[in-house]
């Protein structure tokens, strides 16, 4: 991945507000790094999603950010690699605007920050979908690679009868 920019990760975060299904399945990816016991480790709880989450055939792929001073232990993503998970640590940088304190902040001809890059770790896990399923038993329908139609109204299927009413009389046949 190349340099990240403020723009991307705030796409990213407005797909997963708008897309229910990309909430349920980073709630769920969410829930197995959880349940792994990660956040026990240096500044696991303390990444940012920057990407994701990214659904294939068999894998979740999410990409994590953290400031380069406050990398995430790596004997986290070891417990990961005993799971089957993919994990890939990179060093690159964001680019962010920097908050105007004085005059030389603002980036000539505008009114704007001027545009620092900021060094950070990212990191890339990859999931497969059975461990997902697995815990605590995620909703296997979210991880179909075809896209659902929001618009498409669901099917309601016909109630069943219940219990207390006794069943239909025949009658005779004459």
């Amino acid at each position: 991945m190349a340099n990240l920019d403020t723009l991307d990760v705030i796409k990213t975060l407005q797909n997963i507000h708008e897309n229910d299904k990309a909430f349920h399945i980073l709630k769920d990816f969410e829930r197995v790094i959880d349940n792994l016991g990660l956040y026990v480790f240096d500044n696991w709880e303390n990444g940012e999603l920057v990407q994701g989450p990214i659904i294939k055939r068999h894998w979740v792929k999410c990409s994590f950010m953290w400031p380069r001073k406050k990398m995430p232990d790596p004997a986290g993503g070891k417990i990961l690699a005993d799971y089957d998970c993919k994990v890939g640590y990179e060093k690159s940088f964001i680019i962010k605007a920097r908050q105007i304190r004085k005059p030389s902040d603002i980036r000539p001809g505008t009114k704007k920050g001027k545009l620092d890059k900021l060094p950070v770790w990212l990191v890339h896990i990859a999931i497969p979908k059975s461990l997902m399923l697995d815990i605590y038993s995620g909703d296997k329908n979210a991880y179909s690679s075809e896209e659902i139609d929001p618009s498409a109204s669901p099917t309601v299927a016909p109630a069943p009868p219940a219990a207390d009413t006794a069943p239909p009389v025949e009658e005779p046949v004459v």
